[in-house]
């Protein structure tokens, strides 16, 4: 099993002259979950080499079971700061691809050409796609083989405008992960905020929040 995993390149916060990037929990619990599964994991990213970690997801109340190994492994440490560039990436050698979220992907990862053509290939080639949290971002402009936007009539979920709004970023996000994904006709379900919720639809995983990214790699690695 190849897995392709995305992060993102963006660090700024808007105009608030904070920090942002890839949310530490989404990306150590993925990672964790396909590695303990055998798989080969790739790392990707628009710029390559490390990508900028949200500040907010190292605090210590956001620290988990996944990313206090992270932590611990030097391995896993070498691999995240000599990401591959993105434009480099051939669909070709993968079975699946995953995004990890945080609020860096509504920036570069929603309008990268790179991660919209990937995208478009393993959705049409039947191979799993799967995002969480803020990642659903990636899903603004791919189509499908029918020309429709792909999420349009697929089931969904993503980070909630109340999750949004509890984090205090609603009128500094370009936009709303869970708005845009109505408005490009996806049928959005959310559990309750700050839970585990991941929805499947054929091969498309889908997770709410931090909370979802364990259970979104599982389903995504039982496709495989």
């Amino acid at each position: 099993m190849k897995i392709l995993m995305v992060l993102t390149s963006h660090d700024k916060l808007g105009d608030t002259g904070k920090k942002t990037g890839f949310w530490l929990e989404e990306f150590a619990a993925p990672y964790y979950v396909f590695k303990d599964a055998g798989a080969e994991v790739t790392l990707a990213s628009p710029k390559g080499g490390q990508p900028p970690l949200d500040p907010t997801s190292d605090a210590d109340d956001a620290q988990t079971e996944a990313t206090k190994r992270f932590k611990s492994d030097e391995t896993a440490q070498d691999e995240l700061a000599d990401t591959v560039t993105l434009s480099s990436v051939d669909a070709d050698g993968f079975d699946a691809i995953f995004y990890p979220g945080g609020h860096g992907p509504l920036w570069d990862l929603s309008e990268d050409a790179d991660s919209i053509k990937l995208i478009e290939t393993f959705a049409s080639s039947d191979r799993p796609v799967g995002a969480v949290c803020h990642a659903p971002a990636v899903f603004k402009h791919p189509k499908g083989a029918d020309g429709k936007l792909l999420v349009s009539g697929k089931t969904v979920t993503g980070f909630t405008n109340s999750e949004e709004e509890a984090a205090g970023l609603t009128d500094v996000v370009p936009f709303l992960v869970e708005d845009m994904l109505k408005a490009n006709g996806a049928t959005y379900e959310k559990g309750a905020d700050w839970a585990s919720f991941v929805v499947t639809d054929g091969k498309l995983v889908t997770g709410q929040n931090p909370a979802s990214s364990e259970e979104a790699a599982q389903k995504l690695l039982a496709m495989l």
